[in-house]
């Protein structure tokens, strides 16, 4: 079943919320929608044994991100992340779809307003 929530992107920073990492942030590098899973920077690492060769003459293992499920994350409010609002705990928050000023789909946070995923962020 492909999973048709879009609200959490590449490069977005998110917050483990149930599962062994519960409580681990990172930002989002890559989703596969196809499986609704996404795969966080440091965050639910395993270990991969690499046999020696020619590209890669060492071997040895290798600790790499393996995916979790997207309903397991939230997103960060980018608010505090870019320390716009006071305080040191990270905020979760929920994501709403609207028009922005020119008329654009966005994506704003619910917590404090802001817009997720344009590079300044705008509190609305």
């Amino acid at each position: 079943m492909q999973w048709k929530n879009k609200k959490i992107r590449s490069g977005d920073f998110v917050s483990v919320i149930c599962g062994d990492a519960k409580g681990s942030y990172g930002r989002v590098l890559r989703v596969d929608r196809e499986r609704s899973r996404i795969f966080v920077e440091g965050v639910n690492l395993c270990s991969k044994h690499v046999k020696p060769s020619v590209k890669d003459p060492d071997g040895g293992i290798r600790r790499t991100e393996a995916s979790l499920h997207v309903s397991n994350v939230m997103l960060v409010d980018p608010a505090v992340v870019h320390d716009q609002v006071e305080g040191s705990r990270k905020q979760l928050t929920r994501v709403k779809i609207g028009l922005g000023s020119d008329g654009r789909r966005v994506r704003f946070a619910k917590r404090s307003g802001v817009v997720i995923g344009e590079k300044k962020n705008v509190v609305v």
